[in-house]
């Protein structure tokens, strides 16, 4: 049988003990299983890394695998903030970031991620890298913020912007897939962004704020 791309990338790399770990307990506890995927947390730790970037925001926390995979790129002195909706998922995302040696990089802030942007930008909060992956309807409202709280050269990135095949559906009409395109729309064409996007899996948008 022929794997799919993304199967057999997957197949060329030892498991990682620390993130099966965290998704196994994601699946324990019945949170969603919408990590990222094992290849795009691979790059989000290699992109952290390559940007030197010491202040990350995160955009949607679930269980921490992500998360995982941000804190991993940052260097002595690095910080990831991140903002989750639900304080049962930003407690299990702590206590798997505590298990992988990560818990003192990252500080969880609990509610709407709008009001948690507008409380940053008042505390005059600056960042190196973005990684949004939350509420899909409100991704273009995210990017927005994203290039209004980066520092020059900030790096953003967008997780499942494909929708699982929704987003190039004419068919489908919903708010979340309307907003999706528009995002991407957004990264693909706003005169501050140098950007691409990454077809697999389920979608990588990634963008340099000029």
């Amino acid at each position: 049988m022929t794997l799919s791309p993304e199967d057999y990338v997957e197949s060329v790399y030892k498991p990682d003990e620390e993130l099966e770990r965290t998704a196994q307990g994601i699946r324990d506890l019945g949170m969603p299983e919408i990590s990222i995927a094992p290849g795009y947390g691979r790059l989000l730790t290699m992109l952290v890394k390559m940007t030197g970037s010491k202040r990350v925001l995160e955009i949607g926390a679930l269980g921490g695998y992500s998360g995982i995979c941000l804190a991993r790129g940052l260097g002595e002195g690095g910080k990831l903030v991140s903002l989750e909706l639900l304080q049962p998922y930003a407690d299990a995302a702590q206590a798997n970031l505590d298990a992988a040696g990560l818990g003192d990089k990252v500080e969880y802030r609990v509610g709407e991620a709008l009001p948690s942007l507008e409380q940053l930008e008042k505390e005059g909060a600056r960042f190196d890298f973005f990684f949004i992956d939350a509420d899909k309807e409100n991704y273009p409202n995210y990017l927005e913020w994203a290039i209004k709280l980066s520092n020059p050269g900030a790096v953003i990135a967008g997780d499942n912007v494909l929708l699982r095949g929704r987003t190039t559906d004419p068919g489908k009409q919903g708010p979340s897939v309307q907003a999706m395109r528009l995002f991407n729309e957004r990264m693909a064409q706003d005169p501050r962004l140098d950007s691409t996007i990454l077809p697999a899996y389920d979608g990588l948008a990634l963008a340099r704020v000029k």
